[in-house]
This record gives C-alpha cells, structure tokens and sequence, in this order.
C-alpha cells in the first residue's frame, strides 16, 4: 500500500486550499470551539470508503473518484470534532488510513474487522479520535446476539454492531456504532433495529456489567419520525434530541423528502430525564452541510462519491466528573 505521509503533508494546489479555508469558514459558524470540559461527538456515514486515488485530482478515466483532495475535505470536517464513529469503511482501507494522516499525529482510529457475507457488503465500523482529548478506557467488542427461547441461533446483524469505551476528563463513556441493514423494503429493516434497540437496553440494564453511559450512533436508515422504524428505535428508552429532529441526513433530501436514517441517541426515563451521567447534553447538535463548499464543480452525485452522500451529525455534552 502507498505510504502517503507526504502527500498529507504536503503543500495544498491553490483550489484545494481555498476548498479547505471554506470549509473552515463554515464550521466556524456551526461548530462549537473546544473547551476544557465539553465534549464533541459526531457520526458520519463515508458512502463506500474504501480505495484512493493518489492524486489531489482523480480524473475521468481513474475508477476511484475519491482522491487526496476529497479526503482532506473529510478530515477538514472530522478536525473539528474529539471522537467520530464512521460508518462504510471498506475492506479496502487506503482511505481511511490516508485519512487518519492527514488529520495528523494527535489522531488514532479503532476498526472493526470485515463482516463477511453480501449482506455484510464488505463493510467496517470506525472510531476515529483526537487521543489529547478523548483516551481509549479497555472496552471493544461486537454486538452478538443471545439464542433464541429454543436454544435456536439467533439471526445475526448483516453488519456487526460495534462498541467502543472512551474517557473524557474523567469521564467514561460507551459509544455503540450500526450501519442497519437497507432490504428491498423498510420492513427488512425492522428487526435489526429492533434487536439493537433491545440489546442495548438489556446491556443498559445489567447490574455490575461495563455499561455507564452508552451513546448508540450511526446510519440507523430510518425513514420518518413517527414511522415503525423510529417507534422501534426509540421504544425502549433511546432518547434521540430534538435538535436531530429539524436537519436533513443526506445531500438529497429536501423539504419534502426528510429522513432519519443517521442518529445519536442515549438513553433517558419516560419523562425525558437522561440516564447518562457525568455527560450533560448542551442542547447544541445538529449537521454539517459540505456541499456549498467544495468541489463546486460536480453534481450531488459526483460529490458523494468524493465526500459522501450523508451529512455528519454532532452533538456537544459538558463533562462532569464523577
């Protein structure tokens, strides 16, 4: 695999650093700063994250149109945040591992290995982050679920759910990280949203386990608020703020098309009382919208093949020691 530790710190050709300085521009204006005690969580679906061309401009005769230049823009973005669960990493980890130099050395990924099969579509589940800020606690591992009432094997996620620890300031916390399967219909959906649901409130629930303060995140494809899909998501507890409620998930949806398919979420009472401790949500999430700032020359669909087709979504929590 090309070592391209030059190319991400290399100089920048003029375009790209003006697509850059854009960038910047606008999370600036979206984006809190980093403060002593807050905490910034994002997550991100990077449609089909895989190979890299080894170029600042992938032409059109190069097959992987995502080049030096499309991943620069995506870690100009996830700079901004102290911890980002990606989803779609691919086998093929060229990308990634470009991306994760090209943020720089205060920055580590943790990734899961490949779930096999066509359902598993080649994919991995990531955590990337800035380790001066957010340090690894011990805890990583795959959602598998329990046998059935018979004994019978259960059926298991098309994409293995993924989990992670972390601390902050001395604070733990438990990010758990999904790509939910797609189907040929929004009911092939339902029972992997289910079981995940479920799983986490049993995890949730355990006495004297590893689960203080679990965050679940990532593409969740649920449809619309309200729908069966986002009944079951949030049934057994999973409280989804409603700053999530009002902004777009991917580069194609409008006023009339508005889906729920990328969350965060935590778990709170029936009246809306958060469990987690030690973490208190700002009231400050939402998106990031890219695409008025780089490759202006494409359309959507040529820019999600460079950047991605989903939007990040971040959420800001202050710290509080226990």
């Amino acid at each position: 695999m090309p070592d391209n530790r030059a190319a991400a710190a290399a100089s920048l050709p003029p375009t790209i650093a003006t697509d850059l300085a854009k960038i910047s521009a606008a999370l600036d204006g979206v984006i809190p700063a980093r403060r002593e005690q807050n905490l910034l969580v994002a997550t991100w679906n990077l449609r089909a994250f895989a190979g890299l061309t080894q170029k600042w401009h992938a032409g059109p005769k190069h097959s992987t149109k995502r080049d030096w230049h499309a991943v620069a823009c995506i870690a100009q973005i996830l700079s901004r945040f102290d911890l980002v669960a990606i989803q779609e990493i691919r086998r093929n980890t060229a990308a990634a591992r470009f991306l994760l130099q090209r943020l720089g050395p205060d920055w580590r990924m943790i990734v899961s290995d490949v779930t096999e099969g066509d359902a598993g579509n080649g994919e991995r589940l990531s955590f990337f982050y800035r380790h001066d800020r957010v340090q690894p606690s011990g805890l990583v591992g795959e959602i598998v679920l329990p046998p059935g009432p018979s004994g019978d094997p259960a059926r298991q996620f098309a994409r293995s759910p993924y989990a992670a620890s972390f601390t902050r300031a001395g604070a733990e916390f438990i990010l758990a990280t999904v790509h939910i399967l797609w189907g040929n219909k929004p009911a092939d959906r339902l029972p992997e949203v289910t079981a995940f649901a479920q799983w986490l409130r049993d995890w949730a629930d355990r006495p004297d386990d590893w689960n203080q303060n679990l965050l679940v995140l990532g593409d969740f494809n649920l449809d619309r608020l309200g729908e069966p899909l986002y009944e079951a998501f949030v049934s057994t507890g999973l409280f989804p703020p409603a700053e999530m409620n009002i902004v777009p998930r991917t580069i194609f949806d409008d006023d009339q098309t508005k889906h729920f398919y990328d969350q965060i979420a935590w778990f709170s009472t029936p009246n809306d009382i958060s469990l987690l401790t030690s973490l208190a949500y700002t009231r400050r999430g939402g998106h990031f919208d890219f695409v008025p700032h780089a490759f202006q020359q494409l359309t959507k669909n040529e820019l999600s093949w460079r950047i991605s087709d989903h939007y990040p979504l971040w959420v800001e929590f202050d710290v509080q020691p226990p």
